[in-house]
């Protein structure tokens, strides 16, 4: 790698920030898979809308041990801050969808699963970084 990288150019907060995200959102997706939810319950954009959430911090962790020079740092900030800038709201609009014994069993759930989460869970599926994703590929 040649010049400087990404995580030399962004806030010292930024890699945490985008770790809690990403564990929130692991939490959260595990505790759906563990639950008898039937997929009618929950509303289908807003799930989307959080894998999409989940994808930009993947890939704003990912980019951070990569040259600065591929990548336009204003357009990547912007588009993560607003990703993370929604997160609560689009987790809180899936949840409204629920009915509230869903919900409280899912909000217990996800506090169940988050415990057990590590920080290097946040490396999730990204090339590179989490053995199972496999190698990055430049």
């Amino acid at each position: 790698m040649t010049g400087r990288l990404v995580r030399t150019r962004v806030p010292a907060s930024w890699e945490k920030k985008l770790k809690l995200a990403r564990l929130d959102l692991l939490a959260l997706f595990r505790a759906i898979d563990q639950l008898p939810i039937d997929a009618r319950e929950l509303h289908q954009q807003t799930l989307h809308e959080l894998f999409d959430i989940d994808g930009d911090c993947a890939e704003a962790l990912w980019i951070l041990d990569e040259p600065a020079v591929k990548f336009d740092m204003r357009r990547m900030m912007r588009d993560t801050r607003a990703s993370l800038g929604c997160l609560a709201e689009t987790r809180d609009r899936l949840m409204f969808y629920l009915t509230p014994p869903r919900q409280a069993a899912l909000e217990d759930k996800v506090r169940a699963v988050r415990a057990t989460l590590t920080e290097q869970d946040a490396w999730h599926a990204i090339p590179g970084k989490d053995p199972t994703a496999g190698p990055a590929t430049r």
